[in-house]
């Protein structure tokens, strides 16, 4: 089976189950497909995903000797797109600006609101909370965050 129809294939599959296909390889006897989806996913939701892969696979059997699927997702700090951010209000994020605001250009915090034009952080210095206003323009980046 070529390549090509086999990602339309498995792309068509990942979609009927919610997710959306980010990356796909063959190489080393290894098929490495990373998904992604607009809610968190857990280690649960890879073992279903792969689990449904590998019937999908074994069904249509694109490959004539064995090989290894190595399916995983973007992680916990996943990049965000900026057209999509209204799903993650709540979360906390990462930030890397165009240009600074108040002379730094990465600012982390929690996701409080999102408009057509601008979104609002809320951004803690010591004890203090600091809601803070960026164009969506001025994005260079944003991805999810690790609380610590």
């Amino acid at each position: 089976m070529v390549l090509n129809e086999l990602k339309k294939l498995i792309e068509t599959k990942l979609n009927t189950l919610g997710y959306d296909l980010v990356e796909f390889n063959f190489g080393n006897d290894t098929l490495s497909i990373v998904v992604d989806k607009e809610s968190e996913i857990d280690m649960n939701m890879i073992v279903e995903v792969t689990n449904e892969l590998n019937a999908y696979l074994d069904e249509i059997n694109p490959f004539e000797k064995p090989y290894t699927l190595d399916l995983s997702s973007l992680g916990a700090e996943k990049p965000l797109k900026v057209e999509r951010l209204s799903a993650y209000v709540g979360k906390y994020v990462n930030v890397h600006l165009i240009n600074p605001i108040k002379g730094e250009n990465i600012y982390e915090g929690d996701l409080k609101e999102v408009s057509d034009d601008k979104i609002i952080i809320t951004y803690r210095i010591k004890t203090r909370s600091i809601d803070l206003e960026i164009l969506k323009s001025n994005i260079y980046k944003i991805r999810l965050a690790i609380k610590f």
